[in-house]
């Protein structure tokens, strides 16, 4: 368990004056679970691209399993689902399967493929037929096929429904009990808190929160209070930081969470008043709004 799935020192990509990866350092240790999380151009999909040598940074290095990307996919020690993959035309799933099956030097069985990506029912269709959630499940098995040491997940579940978004992660848990690496990217912030040991967060191309989800929530501090009342100056009671108005009810964050209660009760009419810790969406804004500090 020491040796390291991914290690990136100063990686860096540049797309003319946009700079996507801003000299990242990252090391990942084999068998770790991690979610990479950051908003739409923080760098996640340059990054994952970088690690599975679709792309060649501009400067610093990335190593898969202690040898450069390009080389750990050929010997299939890498399997990535990116996001917007391309799938061939002209063929149904079952001739897709087959074809790419083929390709790989250790390939897991394709019967089992099927089985842990679902595509039973639809193996007889024709790629440009697939939807969304069933073309993000080809992608998995095309992922998952080469019987990877490393799997990178870009947005994996767009497209899928409730249900078979907690099969697919039921899924990834058994793949990764076995002792692969699991780094996936994720819009869907429950999936990081419940699924990651570890969550990386990324904004404008750097590292600006790592650790567990307690960790990442922690940074934020404070409490949660929402309630129903009046409007009315809250933002003066004490302890009070933010601030907000959803759904009919006010949403206070606030350091002081006893004495903000306490004068809650005392000076306003409200009732349904809960208390609650925040959620990990809440360090996610913070952190990638610049208050990273």
């Amino acid at each position: 368990m020491n040796e390291l799935a991914i290690e990136a020192k100063h990686l860096t990509k540049r797309y003319g004056a946009l700079t996507a990866v801003d000299g990242l350092d990252l090391a990942v240790p084999s068998g770790q679970i991690m979610a990479f999380l950051g908003p739409n151009g923080a760098g996640k999909s340059t990054t994952n691209e970088m690690v599975s040598g679709l792309v060649r940074p501009d400067a610093g290095s990335v190593r898969v399993f202690g040898t450069d990307p390009r080389t750990a996919v050929r010997r299939g020690d890498v399997g990535a689902m990116l996001q917007h993959g391309a799938l061939l035309h002209e063929t149904n799933v079952r001739g897709l399967l087959r074809t790419v099956h083929g390709l790989h030097a250790h390939p897991l069985p394709l019967g089992e493929v099927i089985e842990r990506a679902e595509l039973a029912d639809i193996l007889k269709t024709p790629t440009t037929k697939l939807s969304g959630g069933q073309a993000q499940r080809v992608r998995f098995a095309m992922a998952i096929m080469p019987d990877p040491r490393l799997i990178i997940l870009d947005e994996p579940t767009v497209g899928m429904d409730v249900e078979l978004r907690r099969r697919f992660w039921a899924q990834m848990t058994d793949l990764a009990a076995d002792g692969r690496t699991v780094c996936f990217a994720t819009h869907y912030l429950d999936e990081a808190d419940e699924f990651a040991e570890r969550i990386v967060v990324i904004a404008g191309g750097r590292i600006v929160a790592d650790g567990n989800g307690v960790d990442i929530k922690r940074r934020v501090g404070g409490k949660h209070i929402t309630f129903v009342g009046p409007d009315a100056d809250y933002a003066s009671l004490p302890g009070v930081t933010a601030v907000a108005v959803e759904g009919g009810r006010h949403q206070l964050l606030t350091s002081q969470s006893d004495d903000t209660v306490r004068r809650l009760l005392n000076d306003f009419p409200i009732h349904d008043l809960e208390v609650t810790s925040p959620k990990l969406e809440d360090a996610f804004v913070a952190l990638t709004n610049g208050d990273h500090r």
